[in-house]
């Protein structure tokens, strides 16, 4: 779940039911992670993030949904290893 619609697909296409952008990283994070930023200081700076409020609310019902049945995440990153998406997965999974 990226804060930015990938290039060339369509929401339809795509079939997304839901963006939560609550738990996506915030401009400025992506900015300075795609200049050169760290993946471990990302991680860290990513997860001070989503200790905000809302985002920990998103978290909680996006785990809820996670229990009930497949929860899918996309992004459009190159690694999705060293990105968000890995930290999300992980957090959702926990």
């Amino acid at each position: 779940m990226d804060r930015l619609w990938p290039r060339g697909l369509s929401k339809e296409a795509a079939g997304v039911d839901e963006w939560p952008r609550a738990v996506t990283p915030s401009a400025e994070l992506r900015k300075w992670f795609h200049g050169g930023g760290s993946a471990g200081e990302f991680r860290e700076r990513y997860l001070a993030e989503l200790a905000g409020p809302e985002a920990v609310a998103e978290l909680g019902r996006l785990r809820s949904l996670a229990a009930a049945g497949p929860l899918t995440l996309l992004t459009a990153v190159k690694d999705p290893a060293a990105s968000h998406a890995a930290v999300l997965a992980e957090l959702l999974s926990g």
